[in-house]
Order: structure tokens, then C-alpha cells, then sequence
């Protein structure tokens, strides 16, 4: 809580700025609207760039008001006649000081001074005076049995104190909503005032209210929250600042229901039945979106929460299986009852296992989909039997392994890269033109970068083999081949120029020895 000072007010010790003041349902008085505060704090700063010099050693004299300016001054309503009282009494306490004090008073009082009062004014025995940050000071005319009645804070500070008119509270944080709180307490429907509120401001009230042992507004406070609805950045702000109450019992589990649940094990149950309505979904949009929405979740899952890649590696690679065993029997049926494929769910089982493979390569934990795909010995050798327009989207999960490979993004073993490329790599080859022509995401410079770091992570005479079979086709059908150059370039440099480079430099070395 604030610094808090009680004392009693000298008289004409502070000009006070009278603000207006709307009158609540209930005969209260509420306090003045955020705009009152916000157009001090401008004016204030905009006088101050205003005195760029001191006032003159003459004091100029004032001239008298325009007679109607006078009545409409003196024509007070009579809902503020409390506060124009101590206005009358701050203004003859000041006739009687120094012209030059006087002037600077009233100057200073003119730019920081709010005043505001509650309920009957001329029935306050208590006087708030408030200094805020902003470089203003507020001074509530309030009632001591209204605040000891609903704030503890004000309760255990008057009821220790001799009698007092007036509670000074230095560096309040927020002056605004501290008004607004103590104004609250002069209603009796708080929940009602909360309406049509922003939830930031609400949770500024619920922060006063804390501090000021104002229960009954933290519960309206609270049970504002759990009605309306709150996302993103409101929600972090609710969540972070309720969390804290639980121990308290102000009834924050319904709130913090609505971000977490009681359920303790991992969702794996949920994910994997998300999975199955993607995977088997009969809309082509409908999957596509959600499988785009999915992807995007659970990058942002390996974003926030460290070491929750288990938590459904299983699940991801059930459903691997599947679609494999799909993508394995619709190819048997095609191959032997000699009948037109059914293209659609080929590809559409293809896009699956592409999907599941970059929900795996994103999260790190695609080693093992290479073993699995490159262990399809009988897929392989069924492949070249179907027709080109119907097999080829399948080629697409081939050169996405390499991409994966050739990034680092996937770590599988010398062997499980051998036989990668010795079954797939043909096959590749046979559907490049295709892929190329048919496939709006195939990047020919990237699955070319792939394929070539692959064959390059191999012995060099496994290098040789491979890349020697790649020129026979490259020189038969030119670009409807992957153009491996590059890889070539650096096998060439590594079997015919490096050994002489060597050879040379262990003579050199020699000789000096």
C-alpha cells in the first residue's frame, strides 16, 4: 500500500480545483470521469512548457470579473455546494499571504489540484488527499464510517489514530482508479457500475480494492472477469493478476477454469482424435485449413514449453503407420486387379503422411519416419506399376526427407541413408517431370540442395556409385532429372584433386622433417 500520512489541514494551506462531479441513481456522489484527470495532466504539462520566464516582481492587478461571468460563478448547482464552500474558504485564506506567495500558490494549485467529494458533502468529517505520480493531488471530502465500513485498510489505520480531518497517501500509484474505488463504496450495486467496463480497468479497480481490503468490490470485480470474455494479452493479464487470490478463497477457480483444467495427464487421447477427424476428413478445404491450423499450434507448443516433444510422439507416429498401411494397400489394389487406381485417396493419403512428416521434422523427432519410409522395399517396387499421374504426389515425401537431411533437420544413420537413397532415389528421378508441373509447392533448387548433401554424407564410393548412376539419367532426359552438379563437383574435387593436395602437402611436411 501507498505511504500514508494522518494529519489535520491548516487552514489555507492549498488551493483546491473544483472538477465536475455526475450524481449516481442512489443520491451519491460519483467520482469525475477519467477524462478530468487526464485533461489536468495535459494541461499541466502544457503550462509548463508555457513559463519559459519568471513572473514579473509586479504583480499585475487583477481585473474585476464581467459582472455576468460574476452570476454565473456565484449560480452554483446546488449538488456542488459542499465543494464550492472549501473553494470560498481556500480563496480567503489566501487574501491574507504575501502578493508574490499568493501568486505562486495559486499557480501551482491551478495546474495540480483536483478536488472531489462523496455522498453529502456537508456531512463529510474526513478529508483524503491523494499524490499521485502524474504530479497531481486529488482530495477526497469523504465520510469515516463509509470507509471503515467497507475497507479494512482505512478501518485498522483511523481506528488507531486519534480523531483526525484529514489522511495524506504519498506515490499512489494510481490516482484514477483509487478515486473511482473509494467512489464505489458509496454504492450498492457494484457489480452494476462494472458494466461495459474494459477488463484492463477492471483488474485496475480489482488492484486498489486489494490493497484497500475492499472485499466487496473484489468479489463484483471477480465476478465480472468470469462473465466476459478475455483472449491473448487479457487473458496473461487476468491470469497473472487472480493467480495470486486463490490462497484467499475470493473464489478464483472458476475464473482460472477457463485456462486450465483438472485433468492431469498429457492430452494424448485429445491430440490423437484431433488427428483422426483431420486425417479422415471428407472436405478438401475443411482439411486443408485444419491441417494448416494444426501445424501452426503445435509449432508454437515446441516454442513455449521446453521438453514437450513426448508428449505425443506416439500418437504422431500410430497415425504414420496408418496412413502407411493405407497408402501400402491402395497400391496392392491397383498393381494387381489391373484396374485404374484411385488417384484421390492415393493422394490424399500421400498428403497426410507430408503433413505428419513436417508436424515430426518441426518438432525434431522425424528419425525415425526415415527408417519407416525408407524400409517400404515392397511400396517401392509398386510403385513404377502405377501410372505416373497417380503415384507421383508420393514422391513428394521422398524429397521432403531429403530437404530434412540435407538441413540438419533430421539425423538418421549412415545405413537408414543409404537405403534411403538406393530405394527411393529412382523413383524421385521417374516423377521429377511431374513433380515440377504438377506440385504447387515443389522447390526444384531446394529438393536439388537436399538430394546432393545426402548422397555427400556417404563414404566416397558410395558417393561414386550413386551420382555416376544419376549422370546416365541426367544425360538422358535432361531437366526432367534432378540436376545434382553441384554434389558432382565436390565428389570430382574429393576423388581426383584432394588426394594430390595431400600427397603434396605430406611431402612438404616431409621435407622439412
Amino acid at each position: 500500500m501507498a505511504d500514508l500520512r494522518v494529519r489535520r489541514v491548516e487552514p489555507g494551506q492549498t488551493k483546491i480545483r473544483n472538477v465536475p462531479i455526475a450524481v449516481t441513481p442512489e443520491g451519491f456522489w460519483c467520482c469525475p470521469s477519467p477524462v478530468v484527470f487526464q485533461k489536468t495532466i495535459k494541461n499541466q504539462n502544457y503550462q509548463n512548457k508555457q513559463k519559459t520566464t519568471p513572473p514579473s516582481s509586479k504583480a499585475p492587478v487583477p481585473k474585476s470579473q464581467n459582472p455576468q461571468m460574476e452570476k454565473k460563478q456565484n449560480a452554483t448547482h446546488p449538488r456542488s455546494k459542499g465543494l464550492s464552500d472549501d473553494q470560498k474558504c481556500a480563496a480567503s485564506d489566501n487574501s491574507t499571504v504575501g502578493p508574490e506567495r499568493a501568486l505562486k500558490a495559486n499557480g501551482e494549485a491551478q495546474q495540480r489540484k483536483i478536488s472531489v467529494g462523496f455522498g453529502q458533502p456537508e456531512s463529510s468529517d474526513l478529508k483524503v488527499v491523494l499524490f499521485g505520480k502524474e504530479g497531481i493531488s486529488v482530495r477526497m471530502s469523504v465520510h469515516k464510517n463509509i470507509l471503515v465500513e467497507h475497507s479494512s485498510f482505512f478501518k485498522d489505520k483511523l481506528s488507531v489514530e486519534s480523531p483526525v480531518s484529514c489522511v495524506e497517501i504519498g506515490d499512489c500509484e494510481d490516482v484514477e482508479i483509487y478515486v473511482e474505488t473509494v467512489g464505489l463504496m458509496y454504492c450498492k450495486e457494484v457489480k452494476h457500475r462494472l458494466i461495459k467496463q474494459s477488463v484492463q480497468r477492471v483488474l485496475r479497480i480489482l488492484k486498489v480494492a486489494e490493497a484497500l481490503g475492499f472485499h466487496a468490490c473484489m468479489k463484483s470485480c471477480l465476478e465480472y472477469l468470469e462473465a466476459v470474455p478475455w483472449v491473448g494479452e487479457e487473458e496473461e493479464n487476468v491470469v497473472s493478476s487472480i493467480r495470486h487470490l486463490q490462497i484467499d478463497n475470493f473464489g478464483v477457480s472458476p475464473l482460472l477454469k477457463r485456462v486450465s483444467s483438472d485433468i492431469s495427464n498429457p492430452p494424448n487421447d485429445t491430440l490423437a482424435h484431433i488427428l483422426e477427424l483431420v486425417l479422415k476428413s471428407s472436405d478438401d478445404r475443411g482439411r486443408r485449413e485444419t491441417k494448416s491450423l494444426v501445424l501452426k499450434l503445435l509449432k508454437e507448443n515446441s516454442l513455449w514449453i521446453s521438453g514437450a516433444v513426448d508428449i505425443c510422439t506416439e500418437t504422431l507416429y500410430n497415425s504414420c503407420r496408418s496412413c502407411l498401411n493405407l497408402l501400402l494397400l491402395l497400391f496392392k489394389q491397383a498393381s494387381e486387379c489391373g484396374s485404374d487406381p484411385d488417384k484421390k485417396k492415393i493422394a490424399l493419403e500421400a498428403d497426410n503422411l507430408l503433413w505428419l512428416l513436417e508436424i515430426l521434422a518441426d518438432r525434431h523427432i522425424a528419425d525415425e519416419f526415415v527408417v519407416m519410409w525408407a524400409s517400404q522395399d515392397e511400396l517401392a517396387s509398386l510403385h513404377p506399376k502405377l501410372p505416373i499421374v497417380s503415384r507421383y504426389l508420393v514422391s513428394c515425401i521422398t524429397a521432403r526427407l531429403f530437404v530434412g537431411i540435407g538441413k540438419g533437420e533430421m539425423l538418421p544413420s549412415k545405413e537408414t541413408r543409404q537405403m534411403l537413397l538406393q530405394v527411393w532415389l529412382q523413383p524421385l528421378i521417374d516423377d521429377y517431370s511431374w513433380l515440377q508441373h504438377g506440385c504447387r509447392s515443389f522447390d526444384r533448387k531446394v529438393v536439388e540442395e537436399g538430394i546432393g548433401r545426402t548422397i555427400l554424407t556417404l563414404p566416397l564410393e558410395d558417393q561414386q556409385s550413386i551420382l555416376l548412376s544419376w549422370l546416365g539419367s541426367f544425360l538422358k532426359v535432361g531437366d526432367n532429372c534432378p540436376n545434382l552438379q553441384r554434389a558432382f563437383e565436390v565428389w570430382w574435387r574429393r576423388t581426383f584433386i584432394r588426394p594430390h593436395v595431400e600427397q603434396q602437402a605430406n611431402m612438404l611436411q616431409g621435407d622439412k622433417n
